[in-house]
């Protein structure tokens, strides 16, 4: 595991997954969340996000974390790991509810620089609406790859603690199969 991408609803612990995995595996974090938002919450432009992304997959290492669907073909062809991070609507909305209360009016390390920690309908709907909407999209391309990468599907904490004791000693992690 050399080059991870991590995909999966907001709130679902991408980030916090890639932080513990990449300390084990001492390997460095992407968030794409930092590289998207601009102070204030401003976006970037899909296009400016492709060129940066195409920036950092080109390092022969990383753990990178974030959805992005419209622009993770170069992210997970590179990839030699998916990670998708397979959590209920309402495990994620009460991290993401959690995390809130956690982080009010500052700016986490896995978020863009001046973005202070907000919630708001769109998002939360956003949350709700991702097994319906986007879920079956992550679900699919993730299997796409099954021939080809190292590919892990969560859907309990328990597995992904799990996971991350099985990569702390060492041992083999059977790849899923679908």
């Amino acid at each position: 595991m050399e080059r991870i991408c991590i995909i999966g609803s907001p709130g679902s612990g991408k980030s916090t997954l890639a932080k513990y995995l990449g300390d084990i595996l001492e390997l460095e974090v992407i968030h794409l969340d930092t590289l998207f938002w601009q102070p204030g919450w401003v976006s970037i432009s899909n296009e400016e996000m492709l060129l940066k992304q195409g920036k950092v997959i080109q390092k022969e290492k990383w753990i990178m974390d974030g959805s992005y669907s419209n622009i993770w073909t170069p992210r997970l062809e590179r990839a030699d790991t998916i990670i998708f991070m397979d959590f209920s609507r309402w495990i994620c909305l009460y991290c993401v509810m959690k995390r809130y209360f956690l982080h009010q009016n500052k700016t986490r390390s896995d978020m863009g620089q001046g973005c202070p920690e907000k919630i708001d309908f769109e998002f939360l709907s956003f949350i709700w609406n991702y097994p319906t909407n986007r879920r079956f999209k992550a679900w699919n391309i993730t299997k796409e790859y099954a021939d080809v990468k190292q590919i892990f599907v969560f859907q309990k904490q328990q597995q992904v603690t799990s996971f991350l004791e099985k990569v702390k000693k060492g041992d083999s992690i059977d790849r899923i199969s679908f």
